[in-house]
């Protein structure tokens, strides 16, 4: 874990969080926004944040298709919320850019609006107990092919994985102090 040089996708959204919670596991954060960027680093996080700028912003920069190519060839992704919108195959209701990488479909602002907000405690395959937050999170409605359930809220699916490369989250483990989920996915880089 420690050392490794880890990007956060930094055009828009809860960037710095992630940021400071890759520093505390030891691992080096590069705030990602260019394809130079994206070639130093050996696996990237999509925050949380406005998923329709992001993937604007991604487009725009040339980003969106250097993406699909590093995680084509293995390099670990995980999007967290907005990330998780951005990764999937199918966004309901919008057509949107996005990735398209996991074998997923969401539904965007699932859990409401900002004022309707919310922290609790989570269970997590491979994890065990950990503290979500939940803005306007999005939930999975749908997977398919090797995509496997991680963890489920009020029976909601909020984070998955996809082979050994791929993670999403509907929560933001960064707004916490635990370090557990940001971890894991290091142990995937």
């Amino acid at each position: 874990m420690a050392g490794k040089k880890i990007g956060i996708l930094a055009m828009q959204g809860a960037f710095l969080e992630h940021q400071q919670a890759l520093s505390r596991c030891g691992a080096e954060p590069v705030l990602v926004r260019t394809a130079r960027d994206l070639e130093a680093v050996e696996g990237l996080i999509i925050p949380g944040g406005e998923s329709t700028t992001i993937g604007k912003l991604m487009k725009i920069f040339g980003l969106d298709s250097l993406i699909i190519e590093r995680v084509k060839e293995g390099m670990p992704i995980w999007g967290t919320c907005a990330g998780m919108i951005l990764l999937a195959k199918e966004i309901a209701d919008s057509q949107q850019p996005h990735l398209g990488l996991m074998d997923i479909k969401v539904k965007r602002n699932a859990y409401g609006r900002q004022v309707e907000s919310f922290e609790t405690d989570l269970e997590v395959e491979g994890i065990g107990q950990t503290r979500g937050v939940f803005i306007r999170a999005p939930y999975v409605e749908e997977v398919w092919g090797g995509t496997k359930i991680l963890s489920t809220y009020l029976d909601k699916i909020i984070m998955v994985q996809e082979g050994n490369n791929m993670l999403a989250t509907a929560f933001h483990p960064e707004l916490t102090t635990e370090l557990d989920v940001h971890k894991y996915f290091l142990a995937m880089a």
